[in-house]
């Protein structure tokens, strides 16, 4: 597949979900974004990512240091959009910050398909995280708002796809 520029890329948010031990799949978060409301006038997206924490053991004997990966933690991300007061997935992301415990269903939907195809679809990320972040400063001439989004699951890759 080629590459593609983002331009009519979304991003959602979802119902309320709750956090879990093992790493979500693509039906649990079905139910949670099927009443999804699109987050508009996006700037940059941003990027939601994975990463995993590491510790180290140095060896005396033999002198070396050696990296164990521990614990997977997502990587917080800005969403910049262009400030508008009325737009109800700009009101949701500010509720959802105000919320001090709550984790949503999140999902990018990447302007991608592939031109043929049966059905084709978009590829998608979707992830379980929180809005830990509004900053109505950001932007110079335009209004805008960043949200940052601290994902707290998995990242999980749907390609795109002709059916």
């Amino acid at each position: 597949m080629a590459v593609f520029t983002i331009v009519g890329s979304k991003f959602e948010l979802g119902a309320v979900v709750a956090l879990k031990s093992a790493d979500f799949v693509t039906a649990d978060l079905t139910t949670p974004l099927v009443a999804a409301v699109e987050v508009k006038e996006p700037k940059t997206l941003g990027r939601p990512a994975d990463e995993w924490g590491t510790a180290e053991f140095t060896n005396v004997t033999d002198g070396r240091t050696r990296v164990f990966k521990m614990f997977r933690k997502g990587k917080a991300f800005d969403y910049v959009c262009g400030l508008d007061p009325l737009d109800a997935g700009q009101i949701a992301m500010r509720a959802a910050f105000e919320a001090p415990a709550s984790n949503y269903a999140m999902r990018f939907s990447f302007a991608d398909k592939p031109a043929t195809g049966a059905s084709p679809k978009n590829s998608t990320r979707a992830f379980v995280g929180s809005v830990i972040g509004v900053d109505d400063g950001e932007g110079d001439d335009i209004g805008c708002v960043k949200f940052t989004i601290q994902p707290n699951s998995n990242i999980i890759v749907v390609h795109a796809s002709a059916t």
